[in-house]
Protein backbone atom coordinates (compact mmCIF):
# COMPACT_ATOMS: atom_id res chain seq x y z
CA UNK A 1 0.00 0.00 0.00
CA UNK A 2 1.23 3.50 -0.89
CA UNK A 3 4.32 2.14 -2.70
CA UNK A 4 3.99 4.87 -5.28
CA UNK A 5 4.79 7.47 -2.60
CA UNK A 6 8.50 6.74 -2.83
CA UNK A 7 8.39 7.61 -6.54
CA UNK A 8 6.38 10.77 -5.94
CA UNK A 9 8.72 12.38 -3.38
CA UNK A 10 11.36 13.25 -6.04
CA UNK A 11 8.60 14.76 -8.17
CA UNK A 12 7.33 16.87 -5.28
CA UNK A 13 10.88 17.90 -4.42
CA UNK A 14 11.43 18.92 -8.05
CA UNK A 15 8.31 21.10 -7.93
CA UNK A 16 9.50 22.72 -4.72
CA UNK A 17 12.94 23.31 -6.21
CA UNK A 18 11.33 24.99 -9.20
CA UNK A 19 9.76 27.53 -6.85
CA UNK A 20 13.28 28.72 -6.07
CA UNK A 21 14.58 28.28 -9.63
CA UNK A 22 12.51 31.21 -10.87
CA UNK A 23 14.34 33.54 -8.51
CA UNK A 24 17.69 32.05 -9.54
CA UNK A 25 16.92 32.61 -13.21
CA UNK A 26 15.97 36.24 -12.52
CA UNK A 27 19.21 36.79 -10.63
CA UNK A 28 21.23 35.19 -13.42
CA UNK A 29 19.75 37.55 -15.98
CA UNK A 30 21.00 40.49 -13.92
CA UNK A 31 24.63 39.46 -14.50
CA UNK A 32 27.01 36.95 -12.96
CA UNK A 33 29.38 38.47 -10.44
CA UNK A 34 29.24 36.23 -7.38
CA UNK A 35 27.74 32.79 -7.08
CA UNK A 36 26.47 31.18 -3.91
CA UNK A 37 25.74 27.51 -3.46
CA UNK A 38 23.25 25.95 -1.09
CA UNK A 39 22.37 22.41 -0.02
CA UNK A 40 18.63 22.76 -0.45
CA UNK A 41 17.65 19.30 0.75
CA UNK A 42 19.74 19.79 3.90
CA UNK A 43 17.91 23.05 4.57
CA UNK A 44 14.51 21.44 4.05
CA UNK A 45 15.40 18.58 6.38
CA UNK A 46 16.82 20.90 9.07
CA UNK A 47 14.15 23.60 8.88
CA UNK A 48 12.63 24.26 12.33
CA UNK A 49 9.14 23.39 11.02
CA UNK A 50 10.13 20.09 9.39
CA UNK A 51 9.69 17.85 12.47
CA UNK A 52 6.15 19.15 12.98
CA UNK A 53 5.37 18.65 9.27
CA UNK A 54 6.81 15.12 9.37
CA UNK A 55 4.67 14.28 12.38
CA UNK A 56 1.55 15.64 10.66
CA UNK A 57 2.37 13.56 7.58
CA UNK A 58 2.90 10.42 9.69
CA UNK A 59 -0.47 11.01 11.35
CA UNK A 60 -2.10 11.39 7.95
CA UNK A 61 -0.44 8.16 6.77
CA UNK A 62 -1.78 6.29 9.79
CA UNK A 63 -5.22 7.74 9.17
CA UNK A 64 -5.06 6.59 5.54
CA UNK A 65 -3.92 3.08 6.55
CA UNK A 66 -6.79 2.81 9.01
CA UNK A 67 -9.25 4.09 6.43
CA UNK A 68 -7.95 1.58 3.88
CA UNK A 69 -8.27 -1.28 6.38
CA UNK A 70 -11.78 -0.24 7.38
CA UNK A 71 -13.10 0.27 3.85
CA UNK A 72 -11.30 -2.44 1.89
CA UNK A 73 -12.62 -5.57 3.59
CA UNK A 74 -15.60 -5.98 1.24
CA UNK A 75 -14.05 -4.45 -1.88
CA UNK A 76 -12.91 -6.19 -5.05
CA UNK A 77 -9.23 -6.02 -6.02
CA UNK A 78 -9.96 -3.25 -8.53
CA UNK A 79 -11.90 -1.25 -5.92
CA UNK A 80 -9.03 -1.73 -3.45
CA UNK A 81 -6.60 -0.39 -6.05
CA UNK A 82 -8.83 2.65 -6.63
CA UNK A 83 -9.11 3.29 -2.89
CA UNK A 84 -5.35 2.91 -2.50
CA UNK A 85 -4.79 5.37 -5.37
CA UNK A 86 -7.23 7.90 -3.86
CA UNK A 87 -5.62 7.67 -0.43
CA UNK A 88 -2.15 7.92 -1.99
CA UNK A 89 -3.19 11.07 -3.86
CA UNK A 90 -4.55 12.53 -0.65
CA UNK A 91 -1.21 11.83 1.06
CA UNK A 92 0.71 13.43 -1.81
CA UNK A 93 -1.48 16.52 -1.56
CA UNK A 94 -0.96 16.70 2.21
CA UNK A 95 2.80 16.32 1.76
CA UNK A 96 2.87 19.17 -0.75
CA UNK A 97 0.67 21.28 1.53
CA UNK A 98 3.10 20.70 4.42
CA UNK A 99 6.31 21.19 2.41
CA UNK A 100 5.34 24.25 0.41
CA UNK A 101 5.52 26.78 3.29
CA UNK A 102 8.83 25.27 4.40
CA UNK A 103 10.25 25.60 0.89
CA UNK A 104 8.97 29.17 0.62
CA UNK A 105 10.64 29.98 3.94
CA UNK A 106 13.92 28.46 2.75
CA UNK A 107 13.69 30.45 -0.48
CA UNK A 108 13.07 33.70 1.41
CA UNK A 109 16.04 33.03 3.71
CA UNK A 110 18.23 32.22 0.69
CA UNK A 111 17.24 35.51 -0.93
CA UNK A 112 18.01 37.42 2.29
CA UNK A 113 21.43 35.80 2.72
CA UNK A 114 22.23 36.29 -0.96
CA UNK A 115 21.33 39.97 -0.63
CA UNK A 116 23.44 40.31 2.54
CA UNK A 117 26.44 38.77 0.77
CA UNK A 118 25.84 40.59 -2.54
CA UNK A 119 25.39 37.34 -4.44
CA UNK A 120 23.69 37.58 -7.79
CA UNK A 121 23.14 33.84 -8.26
CA UNK A 122 22.49 30.97 -5.86
CA UNK A 123 22.61 27.44 -7.27
CA UNK A 124 22.00 24.06 -5.74
CA UNK A 125 25.18 22.62 -4.26
CA UNK A 126 24.84 19.24 -5.98
CA UNK A 127 24.93 21.07 -9.35
CA UNK A 128 28.33 22.64 -8.71
CA UNK A 129 31.57 20.84 -9.44
CA UNK A 130 33.87 23.63 -8.29
CA UNK A 131 33.59 27.08 -6.81
CA UNK A 132 30.85 29.20 -5.40
CA UNK A 133 30.34 30.46 -1.87
CA UNK A 134 28.50 27.90 0.28
CA UNK A 135 25.79 29.81 2.15
CA UNK A 136 23.91 26.76 3.49
CA UNK A 137 24.77 27.35 7.15
CA UNK A 138 24.03 31.07 6.86
CA UNK A 139 20.59 30.29 5.46
CA UNK A 140 19.94 27.74 8.21
CA UNK A 141 20.90 30.32 10.85
CA UNK A 142 18.47 32.79 9.31
CA UNK A 143 15.74 30.13 9.31
CA UNK A 144 16.35 29.40 12.98
CA UNK A 145 16.37 33.11 13.81
CA UNK A 146 20.02 33.24 14.90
Amino acid sequence: MFNKRSKIFPLILAVLLLIGAVDTAQAASAGLSQVGVVDYLYLLNNHPDTPKANEALRAEQEKAKTEFSDKSTDLSDKEKQNLDRQLGQRLEQKQLELLKPIAESVNAAMRAVADDKNLTVVVYKNSVALGGMDITEDVLKKLKGK
